[in-house]
């Protein structure tokens, strides 16, 4: 509160839990044409802005996405990432947007203009909702089906800390995710069914992810995958589409 009004900025308080429903509200409160977030726990780096708006000199840009990094990590060598420009045209674009290929919500910003008239974030995905992840990934997703393009410029740097995560809980969200994304994207279900399989498999993938190691939860044992099978499937159909 105190540091909006050192900058003369509205603060608003959105009283439903999720971090979706926050994401969401902002973009309908906002009056802006470009919208960036940061989570509250994150420190943007010099020229972090800039370099985000950056790319929305191309009017086909819905969103950019920056690099993500923790406090103790050089940031520099990140800046030497290349950037990534993704759209519907393009090789694997719905299993890149889906899965990490396009960096995360703690830093990234959207044209308020592509945003109208729908809920971006899925209210089912985020932090503080059933599933509790992915739900970036998801928007991403379909704002690439829309028509427009994401970019991912890893220059515009943020510092955000790294939390253990529950293993069991993850690999659970996880699999209710892709049953979502199963569902609403039905002309990408060989594609979600061919990238579970080869990560299944412990298949590198041909494009970067970061990180592009396998993750814990493709490192622990079948025992618990499967019992996250179960969990998920059973979250996934308790849990009801939101109200438009």
């Amino acid at each position: 509160m105190n540091v909006a009004i050192t900058f003369d900025a509205r603060y608003i308080v959105e009283p439903s839990s999720g971090l979706s429903r926050a994401r969401n509200r902002g973009l309908a409160e906002s009056r802006c044409d470009i919208v960036a977030y940061i989570d509250d726990d994150a420190i943007p780096t010099l020229h972090w802005l800039e370099n985000l708006v950056h790319f929305f000199t191309d009017s086909r840009v819905a969103v950019v996405t920056g690099g993500t990094v923790p406090p103790d990590f050089d940031s520099t060598a990140i800046t030497q990432v290349p950037t990534r420009t993704l759209s519907s045209r393009d090789a694997q674009w719905f299993e890149i947007a889906a899965f990490g290929g396009l960096g995360i919500g703690a830093n990234m910003a959207l044209r308020r203009s592509a945003c109208t008239g729908w809920k971006v974030f899925d209210e089912r995905l985020g932090r503080g909702a059933p599933f509790q992840l992915g739900e970036e990934n998801h928007a991403f997703v379909s704002l690439l089906e829309r028509g427009h393009s994401v970019v991912h410029a890893p220059a515009a740097v943020v510092l955000h800390p790294v939390k253990p995560i529950d293993v069991a809980l993850e690999a659970r969200n996880s699999m209710a995710y892709w049953l979502l994304l199963f569902s609403q994207f039905p002309r990408h279900r060989m594609e979600l069914v061919r990238y579970l399989a080869r990560r299944l498999r412990h298949k590198p993938l041909s494009w970067q992810r970061v990180p592009q190691e396998e993750g814990a939860i493709m490192r622990s044992k079948w025992s618990v995958r499967v019992r996250a099978a179960f969990a998920g499937l059973m979250l996934f159909l308790r849990t009801p589409a939101p109200k438009e």
